[in-house]
C-alpha cells in the first residue's frame, strides 16, 4: 500500500481464475489455450488472406480487417493474465498495469463496437443504395472512419485511469476476474464513486450504447430495402450477405451488455455467472468472428482454398 495523508492506494490488485474451481485450473486452461490459439490463428489468417487477394480489396473487406486487428488486440491483452493465473498461479498485478491493461480492454471493446457499427452501415448502402457504393465508402472514407474510430475510443475513454487514480482504496484488493474492468477496479475504492459511475454511464451510453441503437436502425432500413425487392430470390441473396454480420453484433453485444448489468445491478449474482459472462465476452468473439466469416464468405473461403493449393 502507498500512503500520504488520508490517501491510499494499492501497489497491487488480486485477480482471481474461475471461483470454487482452482484446483482444475490446468485443466481448464486447455479450452482456453484452444479459443487462444483459434482467435489468433483465425484472424492472422483473415488479415493475411484479404491482404494477399485483390479482389478482396474493397470496404467491406477492409472493414473486416478492422475487426481482425481488434479482436488480436483484445486477445494479446487479456491472454497473459489469464494463462498466467491458469498455469502459474501469478494473481498479482501491479497498480499502474492493471489501469493500463483495463485502458486497453475498453478502448478495443469500444473500437470492436463502432467497427461493427460501420460494417452494418457498409451492409445498408450495398443493399439500399448498390450503384452508389464505390463513391460513398471509397478507400479515403474506409481510412477516415477507421481514424475517426479510434480518436473515439481513445479520447472518450482518456479520463478513466485518471478518476481511478484519485480515488482511495482500503481493504479489499481481490478483483473479480483474470483482468482488469473498469466497475470492478472502482467498486474496491472506499470513497464516493459517484462520478467514476456517472462518466462511465455517460461514455458507455454515448458510444456502445449509440452504435447498437443506429446499427438496429441500419438494419430496420435493409430489411425495409429487401422488401421492396421484385423477387423472393433477390431479398434472399440480400440478406445472406447480412448474416455474418448480424451474428458477429449478436456475439459481441450480448455478453457485454449482460456484463455491464451484472457490474451494476448485479449485486447477488454467483461470482461463477459473472466470471463465465465476462470470458465470453472477451474470449469468445475473436475465437468465433473468423469462423463465422470464413464459413458465410464465398469470397474468403474460395482465397483461403487457393492459398492453400499453392503451399
Amino acid at each position: 500500500w502507498e500512503f500520504n495523508g488520508s490517501f491510499h492506494q494499492p501497489s497491487a490488485f488480486l485477480m482471481v481464475g474461475i471461483p470454487g474451481l482452482e484446483a482444475l485450473h490446468h485443466w481448464i486452461s486447455i479450452p482456453f489455450c484452444a479459443l487462444y490459439l483459434t482467435a489468433l490463428s483465425g484472424n492472422c489468417v483473415i488479415l493475411f488472406i484479404i491482404k494477399k487477394t485483390q479482389s478482396l480489396h474493397e470496404p467491406m473487406y477492409y472493414l473486416l480487417s478492422m475487426l481482425a486487428v481488434t479482436d488480436l488486440g483484445l486477445v494479446l491483452c487479456t491472454l497473459p493474465t489469464t494463462l498466467g493465473i491458469f498455469w502459474f498461479n501469478i494473481r498479482r498485478i501491479g497498480f499502474d498495469a492493471c489501469l493500463t491493461q483495463m485502458y486497453f480492454i475498453h478502448i478495443l471493446s469500444f473500437i470492436e463496437s463502432s467497427v461493427l457499427l460501420a460494417m452494418a452501415f457498409d451492409r445498408f448502402i450495398a443493399i439500399s443504395y448498390p450503384l452508389r457504393y464505390p463513391s460513398i465508402l471509397s478507400k479515403t472514407t474506409v481510412t477516415k472512419i477507421g481514424l475517426a474510430i479510434i480518436l473515439r475510443g481513445t479520447v472518450s475513454l482518456l479520463p478513466i485511469p485518471f478518476l481511478l487514480k484519485r480515488l482511495t482504496y482500503c481493504g479489499k484488493t481481490e478483483l473479480s476476474h483474470s483482468f482488469c474492468f473498469h466497475p470492478d477496479i472502482m467498486n474496491l475504492a472506499c470513497t464516493d464513486i459517484k462520478v467514476n459511475v456517472f462518466y462511465g454511464m455517460i461514455v458507455l451510453l454515448s458510444t456502445v450504447g449509440m452504435d447498437f441503437i443506429f446499427i438496429v436502425l441500419s438494419y430496420i432500413l435493409i430489411i425495409k430495402t429487401v422488401i421492396s425487392l421484385a423477387t423472393k430470390e433477390e431479398c434472399l441473396k440480400a440478406l445472406n450477405t447480412c448474416v455474418s454480420h448480424i451474428c458477429a453484433v449478436l456475439v459481441f453485444f450480448v455478453p457485454m451488455i449482460g456484463l455491464s448489468m451484472i457490474h451494476r445491478f448485479g449485486k447477488n449474482v454467483a461470482p461463477l455467472v459473472n466470471t463465465l459472462v465476462a470470458y465470453t465476452y472477451l474470449i469468445i468473439p475473436p475465437a468465433l468472428n473468423p469462423i463465422i466469416y470464413s464459413i458465410k464468405s464465398s469470397h474468403i473461403r474460395e482465397a483461403l482454398f487457393r492459398a492453400l493449393q499453392r503451399k
